[in-house]
């Protein structure tokens, strides 16, 4: 699978981070028509409508023996993020959110070590420790001056992190063997159906009807959904085929640093401690990489 041929990898590592760290801006504009359950049961329903091809594609090579590790890749990598990021996103602002978001390779080691029984190393405790010191300080000094939000609502970034590494830990210890571009396709298709019910059980009907810039909205949904969620994610495998999983790792740094150029363009308020928490988590993050780290799952 080749989706941009003769470009180098840190191009297409470049076009990603700005894929995946302007979908914090994208969940906000979303927000100001549709409701956070709507939001993100919207962008799970068009992913899963956009991966279904593929699915119906490679159904008969599936070994549904394993259903209930990828329905755990598609609620923690994908339904439950897209629900808490768009909830957290109504008392905090897109950069934090992009910010926090970095502290999945954090979580992701930690699940690993505790519960998917990783080895334990010095160096990555102390790489865990900063960059958890860096996100407590981002929330509490956010919610304290009053420009970063609410603490409880940057706390369901933190929870939707912690999901993202149960997925990325389930899929290493569990679905190694399967292609990733299946276990993306299967993981959507079983979300899919039910983010749909959850998205027609609210007045989203009506408020396409009534509401002067719900196409607006709908489009920047839209966008984070294909661009965010679908083609991002068949870039990425396509990176990791051309390169290695810990190049493609290093797009943790990036993300939220694109998260912020947008959160300034967009006339957010940046302050000290935002580049403080993002420079200790994104340094906790750097203690942590190894050469036998396996990518995170890094999706927004």
């Amino acid at each position: 699978m080749r989706l941009i041929n003769g470009l180098p990898g840190w191009v297409i590592l470049a076009i990603l981070a700005i894929i995946w760290g302007t979908s914090f801006i994208l969940i906000k504009y979303g927000l100001k028509v549709f409701s956070p359950q709507q939001v993100g049961a919207l962008r799970i329903s068009i992913a899963g409508l956009a991966f279904s091809p593929v699915f119906w594609a490679r159904r008969k090579r599936i070994d549904w023996n394993k259903w209930r590790y990828l329905l755990v890749v598609g609620l923690c990598g994908s339904f439950i993020p897209a629900l808490l990021f768009a909830l957290a996103q109504t008392k905090i602002n897109s950069t934090m959110a992009g910010i926090l978001n970095s502290l999945t390779p954090l979580f992701t080691l930690i699940l690993g070590i505790l519960i998917f029984k990783r080895p334990f190393e010095g160096k990555k405790a102390a790489g865990v420790s900063i960059g958890l010191i860096g996100a407590i300080l981002l929330i509490a000094a956010g919610s304290q001056q009053g420009a970063g939000g609410d603490a409880m609502y940057g706390l369901l970034v933190v929870l939707a992190t912690m999901c993202y590494a149960t997925s990325g830990n389930t899929v290493g210890a569990y679905l190694n063997t399967m292609n990733v571009l299946t276990i993306s396709a299967v993981s959507y298709g079983l979300v899919g159906g039910p983010a749909l019910a959850l998205l027609l059980s609210t007045d989203f009907v009506s408020v396409m009807n009534t509401h002067p810039g719900a196409w607006k909205a709908l489009g920047y949904v839209s966008i984070l959904s294909l661009a965010g969620t679908f083609f991002a994610s068949l870039l990425f495998f396509d990176l990791i085929q051309r390169t290695d999983a810990v190049f493609g790792s290093s797009i943790a740094y990036l993300i939220p640093i694109v998260a912020v150029f947008w959160g300034i363009a967009d006339g957010e308020f940046i302050g000290w401690w935002h580049l403080a928490g993002m420079g200790l988590i994104l340094g906790g993050v750097y203690l942590t990489r190894s050469k036998s780290s396996k990518t995170p799952a890094l999706r927004t």
